[in-house]
């Protein structure tokens, strides 16, 4: 098989009886698509999936199998399965069913478009009208803080330019935010409308608990949006302010008591003021080493805080004396 141009990826996680039916549509699709591999990735499975998965890859050559050691959680399963995938064009998706192999070429005309980055959004919902109003609701919030319009940040299949997220770590739950992170360094990101399919077959494996989390990772998206290479800025400014608080008070109860009020020992301002001080000078200090941390990260990796798209001319004009 020659070297793929396009590399699907399949975290599994109790998915027996969707695996088959899901690499069949998939293999019905292969001589409409660019030369593809399948990864996929089970992530510590106790039904028959890794079994089912191990048989698909002996039935289809263009299948390969990664039983991770145990559940790791479906960031680290995609992370797996973009670490072993060899195309130019990485695109994740739901082994459930409910994403359609058919809407692959949609992502890959949007790359030939020259886009980095296709996100899929799954406009009309086959979910509980709960969840799937609490899912608006989410995805409003990250696209405020993000910045990127993007519908369905929770939506697994997307297209990405390998080179555009080959610098990116993947950790937590930050998949379905990788658009945003990419978009924050430059890259071209656009939306495509997938059918979203009913489950036939398992069980879901997203429950409310995740609001807490996603809440969570808002606010370290917002940091890492924002702040991760100023984070003085961030603490700092937070820690100012509490630091004037505090003095903003002492005048303030100096005033009071100037004008007939109690002293200020007679109050519980002491305790508030000394609170504040205590808070706004640890900020401080946490954006120093926040400072020298973001420092020695970008010193000691080949990470860098920016990303050049093109350059010209293409030859050096050193390479023709």
């Amino acid at each position: 098989m020659s070297a793929p141009y396009l590399s699907i990826i399949l975290p599994v996680h109790n998915e027996a009886g969707n695996i088959s039916t899901l690499l069949a549509e998939i293999a019905a699709m292969l001589p409409s698509l660019p030369a593809t591999e399948v990864i996929a990735v089970d992530d510590g499975s106790t039904d028959t999936s890794a079994k089912e998965l191990q048989q698909m890859s002996e039935k289809y050559p263009f299948v390969r199998t990664l039983l991770l050691a145990r559940n790791f959680g479906q960031t680290a399963a995609i992370a797996a399965g973009m670490d072993h995938a060899k195309g130019a064009v990485l695109l994740p998706m739901d082994a459930d069913l409910q994403n359609d192999p058919q809407d692959i070429p949609l992502f890959l005309q949007k790359i030939d478009e020259g886009y980095d980055i296709v996100s899929g959004w799954r406009r009309n919902r086959h979910d509980a009208w709960l969840r799937s109003l609490l899912s608006r609701v989410a995805n409003k919030l990250i696209r405020n803080v993000s910045g990127q319009e993007i519908h369905d940040y929770g939506c697994t299949m997307k297209a990405y330019k390998r080179e555009v997220i080959e610098d990116v770590g993947l950790f937590g739950d930050m998949h379905r935010f990788l658009a945003a992170y990419a978009g924050m360094r430059g890259a071209r990101v656009a939306e495509v409308v997938t059918h979203h399919r009913p489950r036939t077959a398992g069980v879901s494996k997203y429950g409310f608990g995740r609001i807490w989390k996603v809440m969570l990772d808002l606010f370290m998206l917002s940091f890492f949006l924002r702040s991760l290479t100023r984070p003085m800025q961030f603490f700092g400014s937070i820690g100012l302010v509490s630091i004037l608080s505090g003095f903003v008070i002492i005048i303030a109860a100096f005033v009071w008591r100037q004008l007939g009020g109690p002293t200020f020992i007679e109050t519980p301002l002491p305790v508030l003021v000394a609170l504040l001080e205590i808070v706004g000078v640890q900020c401080v200090l946490m954006g120093v080493l926040g400072e020298l941390t973001m420092r020695t990260y970008f010193n000691s990796s080949r990470s860098k805080s920016y990303r050049v798209r093109a350059v010209f001319p293409h030859t050096d004009h050193n390479d023709s004396k």
